[in-house]
């Protein structure tokens, strides 16, 4: 496929007007940067708009303008179901993390392991929060690296072996650069710029391409109508449903419990800043709902069949028809920006996500277990080298393993991600549970739903059967089901024995 350099050219002025913008942060808001609350959460200082810019570019990935219309090219309606689980996401932060924000203020905590640690008085509770946190994040941010190669290869930049990673490797050490100078002020400065982008790209392509494909009627006329509705259930089975309903569900509830979502809620300036945010952020639903529809819109302008946009890309994937619909729809100027939004939409997440990383890291593995004594210096230095750790591992992820493996980690990562729900989000509201007890029901969780994802053929959806009817759903989601049944029970048990309980937190620093 023949370089675009009309396109080529527009992406990398961009492309260099963040990375400029990424290293001019470190000015913005000064604060000490030798802090980890500093460096790592923005010294908690971004009002409602920032937070706004840096949560929906943290949440909306490059990734996700990727796979969203690519599964809906390839799969259909099922899709979908990414745009009411990110509905049902807001009223969760509006009402429970406010209370997260006030507590971690009032105490300095900078991760939900630290908060856990207070909470439950268990080290080892704690830990395996931190753990969960890092190991979840890893595939996340090499995902975010397959975003930046569609759409660099959409523009004719290729090559064999070592070769075709360069532009990957250039960018992703320009990022790792100004995450180590500026922190967490270098993503909320940059989200600003990518949300921009996104929004103008998404607007110009669900007015020009229906108009240019003849209308809407005619798109979904052109869809199969397999692809187009969920299959109907039939017998004694909730079928597609059931899959669409808990995969809404489960993902709503697992997305804010990543480290690098409650990085960007906790660098908010106050718990009603969190507020405003959840009942502004649903904008983003509806943008990704447009968003999804591009997968249609390809279908539709047949993109496998137009050598001049598809044929280039070696081995046609779903991943490039977004691309092969922009190069169709768009002069390539406009393709460069739509690219470079997508570019971005990488390395802003990618960037708080190696944070939030290096945060859990430091204070809850460093600090907690092998330097008790460390200065705050220490602490953000180290938290630095781990940032930069973590970027670098992911980029090992794309370059040397096959990108299905970091696909499959993903994916277990949301698994594994919603078994720290009972212990942290319940943790704001009681302290019932017993710590042992939480600790031993999210290791029956994540333990059982790593073992289903494998008997299933790495996938993450499972089928149970329960007095004759078939229940598919996301695994997830009942993984969590027996990890509450477990902690129950266990807190009941080990109540009975007296078990001292220990909690640094008081009722009065969940509220203003």
């Amino acid at each position: 496929m023949a370089l675009n350099w009309t396109a080529l050219i527009v992406f990398i002025a961009l492309f260099a007007f963040i990375s400029w913008l990424g290293f001019a942060a470190a000015n913005w808001r000064r604060g000490d940067l030798d802090q980890l609350h500093e460096w790592g959460l923005g010294g908690r200082r971004f009002g409602t708009l920032i937070t706004w810019f840096l949560v929906g570019g943290d949440l909306y990935t490059a990734y996700t303008f990727i796979a969203v219309p690519a599964l809906a090219f390839g799969a259909g309606a099922i899709a979908f179901f990414a745009v009411p689980y990110t509905i049902m996401v807001y009223p969760l932060l509006f009402v429970m993390f406010p209370r997260l924000w006030y507590v971690s203020r009032k105490h300095g905590y900078v991760t939900a392991a630290d908060f856990v640690r207070a909470r439950y008085g268990n080290r080892w509770l704690a830990l395996a929060i931190a753990i969960i946190g890092i190991v979840a994040e890893m595939p996340y941010i090499a995902l975010q690296l397959v975003g930046l190669q569609v759409v660099v290869g959409a523009m004719g930049v290729t090559g064999e072996g070592l070769l075709g990673y360069i532009p990957l490797i250039v960018a992703f050490t320009i990022l790792a650069a100004f995450t180590q100078t500026s922190g967490l002020r270098a993503p909320a400065a940059i989200a600003v710029v990518k949300d921009i982008l996104i929004y103008i790209t998404a607007f110009a392509a669900v007015i020009i391409v229906p108009i240019q494909l003849g209308g809407f009627d005619k798109i979904f006329a052109a869809v199969p109508p397999a692809q187009l509705l969920l299959k109907v259930p039939e017998g004694a089975t909730t079928g597609a449903y059931g899959n669409y309903a808990t995969l809404a569900l489960g993902s709503a509830l697992a997305l804010l419990l990543y480290p690098h979502s409650l990085t960007g809620i906790l660098s908010a300036s106050s718990g009603h800043a969190v507020r405003r945010n959840a009942a502004l952020l649903p904008a983003y639903s509806f943008m990704l709902g447009l968003m999804a529809l591009l997968g249609f819109f390809a279908l539709a302008a047949g993109v496998k069949e137009m050598p001049q946009y598809a044929a280039g890309f070696a081995q046609f994937s779903n991943n490039f028809a977004v691309p092969a619909l922009f190069l169709q729809s768009f002069p390539d100027w406009f393709a460069g920006v739509a690219f470079a939004a997508i570019g971005i939409g990488a390395v802003v997440p990618a960037s708080i996500m190696s944070i939030a990383a290096a945060n859990l890291f430091t204070r809850n593995i460093y600090r907690e277990f092998l330097n008790a004594e460390a200065t705050d210096r220490q602490e953000a230095q180290m938290a630095k080298r781990v940032a930069l750790a973590v970027i670098f591992g992911a980029l090992v992820f794309i370059v040397f393993l096959p990108l299905q493996f970091a696909i499959q980690l993903q994916l277990l990562g949301g698994i594994w991600i919603i078994q720290t729900l009972p212990a942290v989000l319940f943790g704001l509201y009681t302290r019932w549970f017993n710590p042992w007890a939480l600790f031993f029901g999210w290791a029956a969780g994540t333990i059982s739903g790593t073992w289903r994802f494998f008997a299933d053929g790495n996938s993450t959806t499972w089928a149970p059967v329960i007095l004759g009817w078939t229940f598919p759903g996301y695994t997830a989601l009942y993984m969590l089901i027996f990890n509450l049944a477990v902690a129950t029970v266990l807190t009941l048990v080990l109540n009975l024995f007296g078990t001292k309980q220990s909690d640094q937190t008081a009722a009065a620093d969940y509220y203003a």
